[in-house]
């Protein structure tokens, strides 16, 4: 226990994604840009839903808390480790490595059961147009809203409390490019198989029941598609679920890996790359996949561009 008072004190080590070699200079560049890139359309697509009267409706309102978690947690992560590489050292305190743990717990949890009221939002619009007013209000879409932050936040101070509670009394080198909890168990010299089975759990309640949530309400949709007996809206609408699909899977699949196994099955090298993929990457992709294919989004913009434009003249 001593040790681990020690370690709050002194704090961690990320060893990282990459060296600070020359070699490493092109993903360096690669996950700036990808942060910038994500930062601005994320930003860029909140503006328009505040905005532009056509988008203030509940799916859209859901978008935009989803855009303002990705910027979040993006830049929970990604700018320590630019500090990081930039400066070769490498440290983040306690206290930082609390808030990472805290902030980004919090934010996947939040993702995870906003991605499944989104899919119901989609189920219902398509599958039930004309009971969509009573079935998704804008009361009831501020309560997922707020219910996916709520719950999400609950379960991350308990993780966060319970984790930094263990004394940590191996190598403080954590073998990641941010604090996550796998990663920090590996460290603790305490029996934490106990634990082990409440992330378990939390896995079943915030990974595996809204991956069947939206798996279910595609499933349907594309059925209801169907009956309509339209090629052309077939085509579209497995075109749209297919590209909502793949950022899920991308999004759940590492994820649901990374948490839903014990501590001895972990190997580091794996767990930074798919840890990728639902802290980097899928940030990135969402708005382009959820927004920017959708003609409303698109009119949106061009509306937004004109008048900025006439503005200027």
């Amino acid at each position: 226990m001593i040790q681990g008072n020690q370690t709050s004190s002194s704090g961690f080590i990320l060893l990282g994604l990459f060296s600070s070699s020359q070699t490493s200079l092109l993903f360096f560049s690669s996950l700036v840009i990808i942060f910038l890139l994500t930062v601005t359309e994320n930003a860029l697509l909140i503006l328009l839903i505040r905005r532009d009267s056509r988008l203030r409706s509940p799916m859209y309102f859901l978008l935009s808390h989803l855009s303002f978690m990705d910027i979040l947690h993006i830049s929970n992560i990604v700018p320590k480790m630019i500090t990081n590489f930039l400066s070769g050292t490498r440290r983040i305190s306690f206290a930082g490595c609390g808030f990472q743990i805290f902030l980004s717990l919090t934010l996947l949890g939040g993702e995870c059961l906003l991605l499944a009221a989104m899919s119901y939002a989609r189920y219902v619009a398509i599958c039930h147009p004309l009971r969509y007013a009573m079935l998704l209000s804008d009361n009831v879409s501020v309560l997922m809203a707020t219910g996916a932050w709520l719950v999400g936040t609950l379960n991350s101070i308990v993780h966060t409390v319970y984790v930094l509670h263990f004394p940590f009394c191996h190598s403080r080198a954590i073998n990641h490019f941010f604090c996550e909890v796998p990663a920090m168990l590996k460290l603790s010299c305490e029996d934490t198989s106990h634990y082990e089975q409440g992330v378990y759990v939390s896995g079943i309640i915030f990974l595996l029941i809204p991956f069947s949530v939206i798996s279910v309400s595609y499933v349907k949709i594309l059925h209801t598609v169907l009956q309509t007996k339209s090629s052309e809206a077939w085509k579209k609408s497995f075109s749209t679920c297919s590209f909502h699909m793949v950022v899920v899977v991308m999004y759940y699949g590492p994820f649901i890996f990374t948490y839903m196994r014990p501590k001895s099955y972990h190997n580091p090298g794996q767990d930074k790359v798919l840890a990728v993929f639902y802290t980097i990457l899928t940030p990135a992709l969402n708005p382009a996949i959820y927004s920017f294919r959708n003609k409303d989004v698109l009119r949106a913009m061009k509306s937004m561009l004109k008048s900025n434009f006439h503005h200027k003249i």
